[in-house]
């Protein structure tokens, strides 16, 4: 693993006084000059890889690196030609690796830039290179092209990131030593940890702070505060990667293994809904979670959760979920709202199906069986919940998640609760 270098005073004082003593045109080309101006652990690294881990914290540079190596590639002495640019969706690849404010359009000097064709999704570059926008989020998409290289931002958040990954290492076969290189925040998912450790893989970590004079001070201040000293900000802030917190009931292995591709056939479905006190923007999220039973277990279909929205505002978003799925039931907990929380939702559609449940237990031991579910392998994801499955690994003992109600987690405790053991008495396990 090579570790970042730090970016010195004495780095910056000398790219001022170049840039002081050039003309104009001169000074063009010292401000797009990617290793005069790009940080040491922005760089590419040396030797024979394959596989470059670019991983880091919110706003440190890695989109800026990674269209930047893409700039390189596409316009060196031998330009390589196709790349891949693959994005979680096509939208995702678009407006961030390509468009965005650190995107490939803008790291070119003026009248050097590539033209983009968003109807065919294609970069092309006044030699003739191509770059091909590609989404994480369809993996039979990378059934036919070939490229030469690829650049993959935020792979440890893709929805289908292990099938997406096979089928782009299928088609990287073009030239003599196709690379690629990965940009991301780091997550311990099964394929993020496996391509940390394979041979040929280079990692480098960058946390935010490196990008400090980059970043609103506002926001450096504010994320500090907030997050210092949380496991939330090892990861998004320190860009490290950060294994189960102890004692958890969850882990993220058991979700990675219970994850599915495809929703399979279903019996009952229902949206489970933990509501706030009350509708202002600092309060607790509204947990929103759909869920549906398969044979005897529970597949985990959606996390609609919002925050900040009226009484109305999350009860048209539950009832939408309801109708969008055919689910039979709206669980809703009531210990906050009490009557009005069926009466809100019946204004929206009095023709749903509500379902009371009032919390006589504390968070931890109502979370404790369908946590045990999980272990058994009778709970799935169909797809990736980031959100949902941060705060399913954060629950503490003390009924919070990284010091906050853990919303999310409680309307899943409500939905797998209905589908599996509100029928019975909750069954022994063996862990």
């Amino acid at each position: 693993m090579k570790q970042s270098e730090k970016y010195t005073e004495e780095d910056k004082a000398r790219h001022v006084a170049a840039l002081e003593k050039a003309d104009n045109d001169a000074m063009t080309r010292l401000a797009f000059n990617w290793e005069l101006i790009g940080r040491p652990d922005q760089q590419a690294p040396e030797g024979d890889w394959t596989t470059w881990i670019l991983t880091g914290g919110r706003g440190s540079g890695k989109t800026r690196a990674g269209a930047e190596w893409v700039r390189e590639l596409a316009t060196g002495q031998f330009p390589v030609s196709p790349i891949a640019l693959v994005g979680e969706t096509m939208t995702e690849a678009r407006a961030i690796m390509v468009e965005g404010l650190s995107g490939v359009l803008k790291v070119h000097p003026p009248g050097q830039q590539p033209k983009f064709e968003a109807g065919r999704g294609v970069v092309v570059w006044p030699n003739g290179a191509k770059a091909i926008l590609m989404p994480a989020n369809d993996p039979e998409r990378f059934r036919g092209p070939q490229f030469a290289a690829a650049w993959c931002d935020e792979l440890a958040k893709w929805p289908k990131a292990q099938g997406a990954w096979d089928m782009l290492q299928f088609g990287l076969r073009v030239g003599a030593r196709p690379r690629q290189l990965v940009t991301t925040t780091p997550r311990s998912t099964k394929l993020f940890k496996r391509l940390i450790n394979e041979p040929g893989t280079v990692v480098q970590r960058m946390p935010t702070i490196i990008n400090e004079e980059n970043l609103s001070p506002n926001f450096i201040a504010y994320i500090l505060s907030q997050y210092r000293n949380t496991v939330l900000a090892r990861q998004e802030i320190e860009g490290e990667l950060v294994e189960d917190v102890p004692g958890a009931l969850w882990n993220r292995a058991q979700i990675d293994a219970g994850r599915l591709d495809e929703v399979p056939g279903l019996g009952r479905v229902v949206v489970a809904v933990d509501p706030p006190v009350t509708g202002k923007s600092t309060s607790d999220a509204c947990g929103i979670v759909v869920a549906g039973r398969w044979g005897d277990k529970a597949v985990v279909l959606a996390d609609r959760t919002v925050q900040g929205t009226s009484p109305m505002g999350w009860a048209r978003v539950a009832v939408t979920a309801f109708h969008e799925f055919q689910a039979d039931v709206i669980v809703a907990e009531v210990n906050q709202g009490g009557d009005l929380v069926e009466q809100v939702l019946g204004q929206v559609d009095a023709s749903v199906p509500v379902r009371a449940v009032r919390a006589n237990r504390g968070k931890w031991v109502r979370a404790e069986p369908v946590a045990a579910l999980y272990a058994q392998g009778r709970v799935h994801h169909a797809g990736m919940f980031e959100a949902l499955e941060d705060e399913l690994c954060a629950f503490g003992p003390d009924g919070l998640a990284e010091g906050h109600s853990p919303d999310r987690l409680d309307a899943l405790v409500w939905a797998v609760t209905e589908l599996l053991l509100r029928d019975g008495p909750v069954p022994r396990v063996r862990i």
